[in-house]
């Protein structure tokens, strides 16, 4: 395709994916119940082969043309960075150090219990041909399966609890500190699995040193110089299209770093959002990024990842049977390990399994890695599309669940209207009614 029908193209598949991706959204919260999040997945499912490619392929292959999908992979990065930014614009680090010893258990056990089952299901696994590279040893495919249960859906995590209006919280805070743990241990392990396959060892070198130094600079180093940012604020009394453009050069920086070493970009987001000056500065700094961010360039992140899913490949008694077991061992080993380390760390016995339920949910970040391993050659299709099978179920899971053990509780004793009221994102980065 030339330039210029790449652009169109372009265009047109903007246009489909915020039309599907608010409309879906709207149906899953009007009928279902389901957040706007959870929507957008399913919409971007919805437009990739599993279903339009399916009933309409010549459509769906002119909408979304192969050589298009680099360019709204670039666009999905984006979106996905900055939303994570304003997440962290948002994140409460004195709640986080507060809740420092439940944070590291929970994460600890919601990393210990998934690789727990991943030794136990890796022998089967391999048993069955075509599930994982032929020349795959044991521990390469123990260690991949490890991260693909113990991942956990940190964008979608977030726009939950922003949502539920709990961003303030003490759950919220807590359940987003040790999914952004998690998280980053599973990419570190998906490195060194890299690594055994050809990649050397100095990705994971890079990736576990460079993700550890980034944090500890950031966290110790960085908030003194970026106050500088705040007092610019206070001086102009308003962000000026110099002092955006100096954060949005920060913000690039640091999603290039985390994705040059090997992570991802949405954590070199998040980290620089939470030590950015707080107050009327990340105030406004949310105000002006998060309407196109959650309208029009998070919703390609959705998109591509469902682009590159196909779930009719589940098709066999035996590959339903695996799916099943790999379902249920995952839930268990995610959210029963959650729930107790959460108990065992004070925490009473609805906000521990709000905890597990959000923590359960696997997301589009399940769908990342598992492109990854697709791509690299570490998985088949048919294993792929058991763990897409699996993301899918426990992502519509957790807002229910969460419903169930602590929304309807919380808002009979007027938690959550509470913090509904207190000072925190803007109308629009909540999702409350708009979105």
């Amino acid at each position: 395709m030339t330039p210029a029908q790449l652009s169109v193209a372009f265009f047109l598949q903007l246009m489909l994916i915020i039309a599907c991706c608010r409309g879906v959204g709207w149906l899953a919260k009007r009928f279902f119940g389901q957040p706007q999040v959870v929507g957008e997945m399913i919409a971007g499912v919805v437009l990739g082969p599993s279903l339009l490619g399916l009933l309409a392929p010549e459509a769906q292959a002119f909408l979304f043309p192969p050589e298009s999908k680099p360019i709204l992979f670039v666009v999905a990065q984006l979106g996905v960075g900055l939303y994570m930014f304003i997440v962290g614009l948002g994140f409460d680090l004195d709640h986080f150090r507060g809740n420092a010893r439940s944070a590291a258990a929970v994460s600890l056990s919601g990393i210990a219990a998934p690789f727990l089952v991943a030794t136990a299901l890796t022998p089967w696994l391999l048993a069955t041909p075509g599930l994982f590279a032929p020349t795959i040893s044991q521990a390469e495919a123990t260690l991949f399966m490890g991260a693909c249960i113990a991942i956990t859906a940190f964008p979608m995590l977030a726009r939950i609890i922003h949502e539920r209006g709990i961003s303030g919280s003490s759950l919220g805070t807590l359940a987003l500190s040790a999914g952004a743990i998690d998280d980053a241990g599973a990419w570190m392990v998906l490195a060194i699995v890299l690594a055994s396959f050809g990649d050397g060892p100095n990705v994971a070198m890079l990736a576990i040193g460079g993700g550890v130094a980034f944090a500890l600079v950031m966290l110790t180093l960085a908030p003194p110089l970026l106050a500088r940012l705040g007092s610019w604020h206070a001086r102009k009394g308003h962000i000026d299209h110099q002092l955006l453009s100096v954060v949005m050069i920060l913000f690039m920086a640091s999603a290039w770093t985390m994705d040059a070493i090997g992570i991802h970009a949405v954590f070199g987001g998040f980290i620089l959002g939470a030590v950015m000056p707080r107050g009327a500065f990340a105030t406004d700094l949310r105000k002006m990024l998060e309407p196109l961010t959650t309208v029009v360039l998070l919703p390609c992140f959705f998109t591509f990842s469902g682009l590159n899913t196909q779930l009719s490949l589940v098709g066999n008694s035996d590959l339903l049977l695996l799916a099943a077991v790999i379902l249920v061992g995952s839930i268990v080993a995610k959210g029963g390990a959650c729930y107790l380390a959460a108990r065992a760390t004070g925490q009473d016995h609805r906000t521990a399994a709000g905890i597990g339920s959000l923590m359960n949910a696997r997301g589009l970040m399940e769908l990342i890695i598992i492109n990854i391993g697709l791509q690299r050659g570490v998985i088949g299709p048919a294993l792929f599309s058991i763990l897409v099978l699996m993301a899918i179920v426990t992502t519509l899971m957790a807002s229910p669940l969460f419903e169930l053990f602590y929304g309807r509780h919380a808002r009979r004793s007027g938690a959550l209207g509470a913090l509904n009221e207190e000072p925190g994102p803007p109308a629009g980065t909540r999702l409350t009614s708009e979105n």
